[in-house]
C-alpha cells in the first residue's frame, strides 16, 4: 500500500506492487494530512529483492531510491526505528495491514518487530487494536495474538466502526423489537 504514496508524490518505485487507481487518492490524503496539520508517517526505507521469492537478493533501500526490477517487501531498520519511537509514545495504536510479506522469512521482520513492538506497548498499559485478517495472521504467527488489546479479523469493518459509521450486521442485532 506504501507505494501508491511514493509513486503520486512522483518516486519511482521498480517493480513493487502499487494500485494505479489509488494514487490520486493517495495524493489527496497526503494533502488533506497536511492540511490539518496530521502527522502521516511512511517508510522513508525498505527492503527490496529482485523477484517475489524468499530466496531473492535483498537490500536496503531509501523509498526514493527503488529503480528496476526490484520491488519493496518490507520496511527498513530506520523505518523499524522511527514506528518504534512513534509507538513508544503512543497511548492507543491501531494497526491493519502488515508491514510487509511476513510469510516468507525473509520479509517478515517489520511485520514481526511492529507486532513486538504493540505487544510491549499494552504490557505499559497502551490500547493497541489490530485489525484485519492479515494482521491478525501475523500476530498470531509471532505468537503475539495474547499481547495486545483487541484483535479483529475484518479490517475495513473495524477501521469504519472506529470512523463512528454504522455498521448493518452491528445495527441489525441493536435494533428493538
Amino acid at each position: 500500500m506504501i507505494f501508491i504514496f511514493y509513486k503520486s508524490m512522483g518516486y519511482d518505485i521498480g517493480a513493487s506492487l502499487v494500485e494505479e487507481d489509488m494514487i490520486e487518492l493517495a495524493g489527496s490524503l497526503m494533502q488533506k494530512a497536511e492540511e490539518k496539520g496530521v502527522k502521516l508517517i511512511l517508510p522513508t526505507d525498505v527492503v527490496v529483492a529482485d523477484k517475489f521469492a524468499e530466496d531473492a537478493n535483498t537490500a536496503v533501500a531509501a523509498v526514493d531510491s527503488i529503480s528496476g526490477d526490484w520491488r519493496g517487501l518490507d520496511i527498513g531498520p530506520d523505518t523499524l526505528d522511527a514506528f518504534a519511537t512513534e509507538i513508544g509514545n503512543a497511548n492507543t495504536i491501531v494497526w491493519n495491514g502488515p508491514m510487509g510479506v511476513f510469510e516468507m522469512e525473509p520479509f517478515a521482520v517489520g511485520t514481526v518487530r511492529t507486532a513486538e513492538l504493540l505487544a510491549e506497548a499494552t504490557a505499559r498499559g497502551a490500547t493497541t487494536i489490530v485489525g484485519g485478517g492479515d494482521s491478525v495472521a501475523a500476530v498470531n504467527q509471532a505468537g503475539l495474538g495474547d499481547k495486545v488489546s483487541h484483535i479483529s479479523t475484518g479490517g475495513g469493518a473495524s477501521l469504519e466502526l472506529l470512523e463512528g459509521k454504522e455498521l448493518p450486521g452491528v445495527a441489525a442485532l441493536s435494533e428493538d423489537e
